[in-house]
């Protein structure tokens, strides 16, 4: 199936994704398919940025067998690419290697498997699943199930344990010794789950817009635009007289005695 998949893909349908599952002679392939397309130059950019993300791709300018040699040796496939009719490069590429935990992106760890990650992980100085950072941990949980456990070396392969279900339900495992404990971590690549394409039915499309017009229809929106304003009905002695009976607060034995101050005052004139 992977084959057939290789063999289908071409730089049109190459992603930051998928680009790890092909290697440098179908790399090689899929650009020598594409020459006769007239909008290889214009995408050429974006189609060597996807293949970077993966590769290490070097322009080889000094075209001798001896230089060609150096980069066989290191790995690199080399070969000529036309980029069109007046232009051509010769590339060295080489499949980037996954050797570190910080090698690891989301796109490249489900093209990984378990043992290969347990290599990474032993590679990290031997600290264990915690010395890992949590954006570490996320990436590596997004592919892979992931379980550990911390024990005495007298107990971790106790039959019917832990390690002996793990194992035999499918997961790597990776023993990190830690004194006279044991961390076991271990690893099972997770099943890619595709999500059932909801069939579209304009039956049941209608009904719904049918539905949510008759919802908006049933919101009545109150129309205040001719309302009077309340500043229209402004009455200037109520609010003068309002104005001070809130603002001035009289006691009522006051007004009394006030009261009769003045009316002892009327009868003296």
């Amino acid at each position: 199936m992977k084959e057939q998949a290789k063999k289908s893909q071409t730089l049109k349908t190459l992603t930051k994704s998928n680009v790890w599952d092909v290697q440098e002679n179908d790399i090689f392939r899929m650009w020598e398919a594409a020459e006769k397309d007239a909008d290889l130059k214009d995408n050429m950019r974006h189609y060597i940025d996807i293949i970077k993300s993966a590769f290490e791709v070097e322009e080889v300018k000094v075209d001798k067998p001896e230089v060609i040699k150096k980069y066989e040796e290191r790995g690199y496939k080399v070969a000529s690419l036309r980029i069109d009719d007046n232009t051509k490069l010769k590339w060295a590429i080489k499949k980037r290697p996954i050797l570190r935990v910080t090698d690891l992106t989301y796109e490249n760890i489900r093209h990984i498997s378990a043992a290969k990650l347990m290599e990474v992980i032993d590679r990290n100085f031997g600290g264990g699943w915690e010395s890992l950072s949590q954006s570490i941990k996320d990436i590596i949980e997004s592919g892979f199930d992931i379980s550990t456990t911390t024990l005495p070396k007298d107990r971790l392969h106790k039959p019917g344990g832990m390690y002996e279900k793990k194992v035999n339900d499918g997961f790597e495992v990776l023993e990190i010794s830690k004194g006279t404990w044991v961390e076991a971590i271990f690893a099972k690549v997770k099943p890619i789950i595709e999500k059932p394409k909801k069939k579209f039915d304009p039956d049941e499309e209608e009904e719904i817009s049918e539905e949510e017009i008759n919802e908006d229809e049933d919101v009545e929106v109150e129309d205040h635009y001719n309302d009077i304003d309340e500043d229209d009905d402004f009455d200037e002695d109520k609010l003068t007289e309002e104005s001070y009976r809130t603002t001035f607060e009289t006691d009522p034995e006051d007004l009394t005695l006030e009261a009769a101050d003045v009316s002892d005052e009327d009868d003296g004139y």
